[in-house]
């Protein structure tokens, strides 16, 4: 059987491709954190459960069943530009757009 089982990783989340898409990007941060360990960098965070599992995405199931990694919605694209200005203040124009015209010249 595997362990953790899917249908209890499926309740911490509300889809399958949620699920897919929250494993395989803390593996991703797993794997840099185990690959960086001999630079001293110490910039990624470490497996947050004691696993016997060898491979960084049983890994990542196993922090999702203990409730370690938990999905975290993005507000609207709108919303966050709403936000933004409301925090720093109104832009010009298009500030993209002007600065791939001044590094085009």
């Amino acid at each position: 059987m595997i362990h953790p089982n899917i249908e209890g990783l499926l309740d911490r989340v509300d889809s399958k491709f949620s699920l897919v898409t929250l494993a395989s990007y803390r593996a991703r941060q797993i794997n840099s954190y185990f690959n960086q360990l001999g630079e001293g960098l110490g910039h990624m965070v470490p497996p947050q459960v004691s696993s016997v599992a060898r491979k960084p995405l049983s890994i990542a199931f196993e922090e999702i069943a203990a409730d370690k990694i938990v999905k975290v919605e993005r507000l609207p694209y709108d919303e966050m530009e709403a936000e933004a200005a409301a925090i720093f203040g109104e832009v010009e124009g298009d500030v993209v757009a002007d600065a791939v015209e001044s590094d085009a010249e």
